[in-house]
């Protein structure tokens, strides 16, 4: 089968000085499209560049796939963020004009739910999904075009990477923590899509919008499929015209790529575009399986109510003593935190140099905070609670 490759450079903004800010963006066309549609995009925040090395690792091994639907990759899809530095440390992840997180600035609006439902209650299933995707396009294109008070950097770039993401039916969204396991964020209807993945935590998150890309891309045919239910039309998410999958993938720590690793990643999610039909094995590459199939282990889950922070008591430095994916006991230390204000060879009221800090319930932890040094208030881990396995 042919596949027709391209590179591209989309422009984003412009710098005071007149720079051009632009994204590369990749893209595989088959001949025929017979699967959904896929768009890839990494680095929406700065220091998050694991997933451009995954990028990279697809592009390599896509090579050698049969591809059946067109596939997106959007590498350094915030050029602000990515050199957004201050000294030896990549910050990005809000938009340092307004401070808003990057990745809440995609758009949409479930006031067009309604009247859509009204006109479309007798239409195809076809057209309910060409029609749909039409008009969640030209929401992006009037705000891109038509917007007489103009846009932030932050939701210019937003816009354009959701105006590729709407066209697809498959929505990865590659991120990481600051100090973190490998975990999933994953619609609470496509739990079943997450045991191909080889990621061994997933949060399911409710279908509300709350202004990521992967709740920008399925909430609108979430809201959609609910209004027709309301009305005596009845259709299942995640098929037919409602087959659509968003996730926000979390490779690991920030500051950081490892190729190998990435490598790895890039066969997991080889493994649920396969599953999804969008490739077909390998193209008889001896470096590569016949088939890309998800690996056996164990894979523990948690709803995003039950996805918990825990802020320091007391600012000091920080000895990260829990290990991540591994179940805490109730009263097991976390953390101990080291104050030197404290010390004394005659003891201290205030307690001692050291402080355990414990929880009263089985936890799962998933990430910590980058830097040993902390405030009171800084959010010291995230865990699992009431986490079952998939």
């Amino acid at each position: 089968m042919i596949n027709i490759f391209k590179k591209e450079l989309m422009h984003v903004g412009e710098m005071a000085s007149g720079a051009k800010l632009t994204v590369p963006v990749y893209s595989y066309k088959p001949a025929e499209s017979t699967a959904p549609n896929v768009y890839i995009q990494a680095n929406m925040h700065g220091a998050e560049v694991q997933g451009n090395a995954v990028i990279f690792q697809l592009l390599e091994l896509l090579k050698e796939c049969h591809i059946q639907a067109n596939i997106t990759l959007v590498p350094y899809a915030n050029p602000v963020a990515c050199n957004h530095k201050n000294g030896e440390y990549t910050l990005g992840r809000f938009d340092p004009i307004t401070g808003v997180n990057w990745n809440r600035m995609y758009h949409f609006d479930d006031a067009i739910i309604s009247p859509f439902v009204e006109q479309h209650l007798d239409a195809s299933e076809a057209a309910i999904q060409t029609n749909f995707e039409q008009l969640l396009l030209a929401q992006i294109e009037n705000k891109l075009d038509h917007n007489i008070w103009g846009l932030t950097t932050g939701q210019r770039i937003a816009y354009q990477l959701q105006q590729m993401a709407h066209q697809a039916d498959i929505v990865l969204d590659l991120h990481t923590g600051p100090i973190s396991s490998k975990h999933l964020y994953c619609p609470e209807y496509a739990k079943a899509s997450a045991n191909y993945f080889d990621i061994p935590h997933t949060i399911f998150i409710p279908n509300d919008f709350d202004g990521a890309m992967d709740e920008a891309t399925f909430c609108p045919w979430w809201s959609l499929q609910q209004a027709f239910a309301s009305n005596g039309r009845h259709f299942v998410m995640g098929e037919g015209a409602f087959a659509k999958e968003s996730f926000t993938v979390e490779l690991g720590s920030q500051e950081q790529i490892d190729l190998a690793v990435a490598h790895q990643d890039a066969m997991s999610i080889l493994s649920y575009l396969q599953h999804k039909g969008v490739i077909a094995g390998n193209n008889n590459s001896a470096n590569l399986p016949q088939n890309f199939l998800p690996q056996q282990m164990t894979r523990y889950a948690c709803y995003l109510k039950d996805y918990k922070a825990l802020y320091s008591p007391m600012g000091g430095m920080v000895d990260y003593l829990a290990e991540f994916g591994k179940p805490l006991a109730a009263g097991e230390p976390l953390a101990r935190i080291l104050r030197m204000d404290n010390y004394s060879s005659e003891g201290s009221e205030d307690g001692g140099p050291l402080h355990n800090i414990c929880l009263e319930s089985e936890v799962l932890p998933i990430l910590h905070f980058a830097s040993a040094s902390v405030n009171q208030g800084t959010e010291l881990y995230k865990v699992f609670i009431n986490y079952f396995e998939l």
